[in-house]
C-alpha cells in the first residue's frame, strides 16, 4: 500500500506540473505527457489491486 501511495503522490505532482506548464505555455505535448502519465498509473494500479485480490484468493 506504501507503494501506491508514493505512486500516487508522483503521478498528482507530474500531472499538476505538466497542466501547470500547459497553461503557461499552451503546448500540447504538456497535455500529451499528463496524459501519458496518468494512463500509466491507472494500468499500474490496476496490476497492483488484480495481484492483491489474486493473493487473497490463493490465500483461502
Amino acid at each position: 500500500m506504501l507503494l501506491l501511495r508514493i505512486v500516487g503522490i508522483l503521478t498528482a505532482i507530474t500531472i499538476g506540473s505538466g497542466l501547470l506548464a500547459w497553461l503557461f505555455t499552451r503546448d500540447r505535448r504538456y497535455l500529451v505527457l499528463s496524459g501519458r502519465v496518468a494512463k500509466a498509473a491507472l494500468i499500474f494500479v490496476l496490476v497492483v489491486l488484480v495481484l492483491m485480490a489474486a493473493e487473497r484468493l490463493i490465500i483461502l
